[in-house]
């Protein structure tokens, strides 16, 4: 059963890597009609993920793919009892690429305006939905004693799922604005360097508010907290990630600010597959439905073939985002062959 464990961390490490990577594009496009005021702003913010937003979404490919050849049943249970929400966070996914190479198309200036605004919108709204699929998933769904989830797309927007929703995207909206600043220059950057203090206190206050009302509700993953000591370490680690955040930021040390910001949400990401372990999907109707990472696996020769492939596989990946980041690393330009 080893196997089954050491899934379960790769799966929830996958997670973070997507969250942290692409979480901040989102970030960026959250912001991109708060901050930038012209359209050469609007480009240089557009230019700054210009390289990398595609690779991002790869590792959010790897978790679909673990899920779907190491946890087939919990696979099937979320997009079969959630196909309609599955299915908008897939259409908003497309629209957001759509959005991207369709701006600069065109020099008219109602065209580029409508492509502000979707790109600016469907990142908000794909942060959104991110957060509230979060939120239903560590609350707790209604998963009968055939393995399905009975809930449509808007049993899913509870108080809680959608407080999730809001904190995940001020959290990316922090998450870009770190980045941003380590990308632009001039006013367009001193104008982000005045919203960013705002950003996290406004996450830290949601984040907070999310936290007290797990507690007050009970919700089923916060009893391994409630119960034992050690698991705290995890979500002590992510409040002294932001405290760093916050540290670095004030002495104008972003790429450590940044990296403190990415630690904090695999943190978060952590301290929530902890409270969830060793479930997968948590039943409303009865623990006993519980999918975990042991009835809802593949068989042992299956996660020690996928194992293997993740092995060699993974490096390249790294690989890859390790390089196109340090190929475009430094200030954004914009010339006619930018977005």
């Amino acid at each position: 059963m080893i196997l089954n464990e050491i899934w379960f961390i790769l799966f929830i490490v996958i997670v973070g890597g997507y969250l942290i990577l692409d979480g901040f594009d989102m970030g960026v496009g959250i912001l991109h009609l708060v901050v930038a005021r012209t359209d050469g702003e609007r480009r240089a913010l557009l230019n700054s993920i210009g390289p990398v937003w595609d690779g991002n979404e790869v590792w959010l490919i790897l978790g679909g793919g673990v899920l779907f050849a190491v946890f087939p049943f919990a696979y099937a249970s979320l997009f079969s009892g959630m196909y309609l929400a599955f299915m908008l966070v897939l259409v908003v996914l497309i629209f957001r690429a759509v959005t991207l190479e369709f701006r600069s198309q065109r020099t008219g200036k109602a065209w580029r305006t409508v492509w502000d605004w979707s790109f600016s919108l469907s990142s908000l709204v794909l942060a959104l939905l991110l957060g509230v699929a979060f939120g239903a998933v560590v609350s707790g769904v209604p998963l009968d004693a055939d393995q399905e989830i009975e809930v449509n797309l808007f049993g899913l927007l509870t108080p809680y799922n959608l407080l999730v929703g809001v904190t995940t995207v001020a959290m990316f909206a922090m998450h870009g604005g770190i980045y941003l600043i380590m990308k632009t220059e001039d006013d367009l950057q001193a104008r982000i360097k005045g919203y960013l203090p705002y950003l996290m206190g406004l996450f830290v206050v949601l984040n907070t508010l999310l936290v007290i009302f797990a507690l007050a509700l009970g919700l089923p993953f916060t009893d391994r907290y409630l119960e034992q000591i050690w698991p705290v370490i995890f979500p002590a680690a992510a409040l002294a990630a932001m405290a760093a955040v916050w540290y670095f930021v004030q002495r104008a040390r972003y790429f450590s600010a940044f990296v403190a910001s990415s630690l904090m949400i695999l943190m978060l990401i952590v301290a929530g597959g902890i409270g969830m372990h060793p479930n997968l999907l948590v039943s409303t109707i009865d623990s006993a439905y519980n999918l975990t990472i042991f009835n809802a696996a593949s068989e042992q020769n299956t996660l020690q073939v996928a194992l293997i492939i993740a092995l060699i596989g993974m490096p390249f990946v790294l690989l890859y985002t390790a390089g196109v980041y340090y190929i475009f690393r430094g200030k954004v330009t914009v010339d006619n062959t930018s977005y």
